[in-house]
């Protein structure tokens, strides 16, 4: 009869013992590997959300000021035709809708932002998140347009150099002088919101960076720009020498009507964004959830107790076409 040799009970312990530590060795690697990709990715989206949001906003903050061929200091009745402001626009203050009223002893406000202290602002804005700030901007667009390329989906400035006109596309070349240019002109305004969307088959609230933006035919009409910023801050550079230098910094609740409605005295705009996450990660523990947005006397402290990571990113935007930098002949 043949000898069948097998394994003892000492050696299926001892080699269940050796398995049970490679395999938990690797379920730990694994589980690590896990956490920290996923960390991994929850901080790059963090990251790609502020530097996209902000580049957005520099693009037309730093517009500011630039009326292509048009050098007067301001646009009154003598030397701008303007339009008529949408019924659902946007404005804050005297002469500060889409279309200058050049009628109106104040200024025309290419700039202008206010702080919320409920949902609504600007007249056309109802959803905003409480204490957070909204920012408006006109600006043309730095590409000169050919009278041939335009048409009746954007409002253009005709600029000569005393002399302004607002008008809805198509502009036809004959109907213009010969020096006169051509120019795309955008009112924006951006603002913090809450929106639902459906994640892993649950319904969370996103705070959502939005736009109104001004369309012909439709007027300040709603855009979605970047989901997960969660608070706004802007504070104002000013130069109230008329060195074209900043000397002064203001935040939104010390700037006067005089100092939104000076062309020339908004140099630069300081950006605070926070982004956070879109949905908690359960696991994530925190030791200091605060932070300060801006460094000013009104600086806005944020202090949460959530599982929510979050970034926080400034920068300052240098307005290129107005006070030394302005265009001139």
């Amino acid at each position: 009869m043949k000898k069948h040799i097998g394994f003892t009970l000492v050696e299926m312990m001892v080699a269940l013992f050796i398995g049970g530590l490679v395999l938990g060795g690797v379920m730990f690697t694994y589980l690590s590997m896990k956490v920290t990709t996923r960390d991994t990715m929850t901080i790059g989206e963090l990251q790609e959300t502020g530097r996209l949001a902000i580049n957005i906003m520099q693009r037309d903050i730093e517009q500011i000021g630039f009326w292509g061929t048009y050098y007067e200091k301001s646009m009154t009745s003598e030397n701008t035709d303007t339009l008529t402001n949408p019924g659902n626009d946007c404005f804050g203050g005297l002469n500060n809708g889409s279309f200058p009223d050049a009628a109106s002893v104040t200024n025309f406000r290419s700039v202008y932002a206010v702080n919320t202290s409920d949902n609504t602002a600007l007249s056309c804005i109802n959803n905003v998140k409480k204490d957070t700030d909204v920012l408006q901007v006109k600006f043309l667009e730095g590409l000169e347009i050919a009278p041939a390329d335009t048409n009746n989906n954007f409002y253009y400035f005709i600029a000569e150099q005393d002399r302004g006109e607002f008008r809805r596309g198509p502009v036809d070349a004959a109907s213009i002088s010969g020096n006169a240019t051509v120019w795309r002109y955008r009112h924006h305004v951006y603002y913090i919101s809450e929106q639902t969307f459906t994640i892993n088959e649950q319904q969370v609230s996103v705070p959502v960076l939005m736009r109104k933006r001004l369309r012909p035919g439709s007027g300040m009409v709603t855009e979605t720009i970047m989901e997960g910023v969660e608070d706004i801050r802007f504070v104002f550079g000013l130069d109230t020498t008329n060195n074209s230098r900043v000397d002064t910094y203001k935040s939104i609740e010390n700037m006067t009507n005089s100092d939104w409605e000076n062309r020339q005295s908004i140099l630069t705009v300081q950006v605070f964004l926070l982004t956070r996450s879109l949905i908690p990660d359960a696991n994530l523990k925190l030791q200091n959830q605060t932070y300060m947005l801006g460094e000013d006397t009104n600086k806005r402290e944020l202090t949460f107790n959530d599982n929510f990571r979050r970034a926080l990113f400034t920068t300052t935007i240098r307005l290129n076409n107005v006070g030394a930098n302005l265009w001139r002949i």
